[in-house]
C-alpha cells in the first residue's frame, strides 16, 4: 500500500475532472477517478478509474473506500441550452450524486471533501443588467438561484457546511465562473459558450461562410476562466483552511459579441453576427475576486486571449476532423 495521500476525483471523465486528475498526479497524489464515462479526448491519468454511476449508494461506497480526500465534480450538466431545458433531470440526478457521495465519504472516513458549486447559485435579480456589479460570496442570500441547477448547487453547499459542523469532515466549496479550455465538450448541446463560439467560428473559417449565430443580442456579459487556472485554484482551496464558499473565475467581464470578436481574431477571419432567439441565462455576471485573493494569496493568471488561443486551435482541429469524416469538407480545403 502506497503511503501517498489517496484522493478521489468524481466526474473524472469530464472536462474539469480529467484536467484535475492530471494536476493532482503532477502534485504526487495517488488518484482514483470515477465517472459513468471515460475521458473523451485521451486516456485518463488516474492510477485507478472506476466506471460507476454515483446516483447509486453502493457505488458511492465503493468509490470512497480507502480514500483520504474527495474532489466532488460529478454532475449532470451542460451549457445554458441544456440546463434551461432539463430542470427535473438535473435536480434529481445531481441531488442523488451529492447526497450519496458526501455521506459515503463520511462513512468511509475521508478527511477532506471539496464540493464544486457554481455561480448559478447567485440571485437572478442581481444579474439583470449587462453592466453587473461583480458578485461577492455573501450576495448568495437571500436565496434566489438560477434554475434547478442553481438550487441544487446551493442545497449541496449547505449540506457540506452541516457535515463539517456535525461530523468534522473538512469541507471546501468552490463556485465556478465559466471555466473553458481544450479537451472539453465542444458540440452536441452540452458545451459552454466559449467552446460553442470556437466551434461556430472554426466552421465559418473552414466553409468560407462568415455568418455565425449568437443567441439574443449578444450584449449579455460574462467572465471566463481558463482550465489550468481553475485546477490550480481548486487545489489551493483544498489545501487552505477556508471552509466557506469561494468564487473561482476571472474578474474581467466581456459581452458575448466581444467574445465572438476575440475568437474571430484568433482564427484570422472576419465574421458577420446573426442574432437569433435562444436561451441566454442572466443578463450579466462577473466574479468579485476580493475574497479569493485574500484567502489564497493568488488569482487566475492566464489572459482570456491566451486561453482562447489554446482552446480555439484544439477545437478547430476537432471541427476539421469531424467535417472531413462527415464529407462536409474536402481534404484539399482542409489542408
Amino acid at each position: 500500500m502506497s503511503n501517498k495521500t489517496r484522493v478521489l476525483v468524481t466526474g473524472a471523465g469530464g472536462f474539469i475532472g480529467s484536467h484535475l486528475v492530471k494536476h493532482l498526479k503532477e502534485k504526487g497524489y495517488w488518484v482514483r477517478g470515477v465517472d459513468i464515462k471515460r475521458p473523451e479526448f485521451g486516456d485518463t491519468a488516474a492510477d485507478e478509474f472506476l466506471d460507476l454511476d454515483l446516483r447509486r449508494w453502493e457505488n458511492c461506497l465503493s468509490a470512497t473506500e480507502g480514500i483520504d480526500e474527495v474532489y466532488a465534480l460529478a454532475a449532470d450538466m451542460g451549457g445554458m441550452g441544456f440546463i434551461s431545458a432539463h430542470h427535473a433531470q438535473i435536480l434529481y440526478n445531481n441531488s442523488l450524486i451529492n447526497l450519496h457521495t458526501l455521506e459515503a465519504a463520511r462513512e468511509n472516513g475521508a478527511k477532506r471533501y471539496l464540493y464544486t458549486s457554481s455561480a448559478c447559485v447567485y440571485p437572478e435579480h442581481l444579474q439583470e443588467d449587462a453592466n453587473v456589479v461583480p458578485l461577492k460570496e455573501s450576495d448568495v442570500y437571500p436565496a434566489y438561484p438560477q434554475d434547478a441547477y442553481g438550487w441544487e448547487k446551493l442545497i449541496s453547499e449547505r449540506l457540506c457546511m452541516h457535515y463539517r459542523e456535525d461530523y468534522g469532515i473538512e469541507t471546501r466549496t468552490v463556485r465556478f465562473h465559466n471555466i473553458f479550455g481544450e479537451e472539453g465538450t465542444w458540440d452536441g448541446g452540452r458545451e459552454k459558450v466559449p467552446a460553442a463560439m470556437c466551434r461556430k467560428i472554426a466552421r465559418a473559417k473552414l466553409l468560407g461562410d462568415p455568418t455565425i449565430e449568437i443567441w439574443g443580442d449578444g450584449e449579455q456579459t460574462r467572465s471566463f476562466c481558463y482550465i489550468a487556472d481553475c485546477v490550480e485554484g481548486i487545489y489551493r482551496l483544498m489545501r487552505s483552511d477556508h471552509h466557506e464558499p469561494l468564487n473561482l473565475g476571472q474578474d474581467r467581464m466581456i459581452s458575448i459579441n466581444e467574445l465572438a470578436d476575440i475568437v474571430a481574431n484568433i482564427a484570422g477571419i472576419e465574421i458577420s453576427k446573426k442574432h437569433v432567439d435562444g436561451p441566454q441565462g442572466v443578463r450579466g455576471r462577473n466574479s468579485d475576486n476580493t475574497l479569493l485573493r485574500e484567502v489564497l494569496g493568488w488569482e487566475p493568471k492566464l489572459s482570456l486571449e491566451d486561453g482562447l488561443a489554446i482552446t480555439y486551435r484544439w477545437i478547430e482541429d476537432q471541427v476539421r476532423a469531424d467535417m472531413l469524416a462527415k464529407g462536409e469538407l474536402s481534404s484539399a480545403v482542409a489542408s
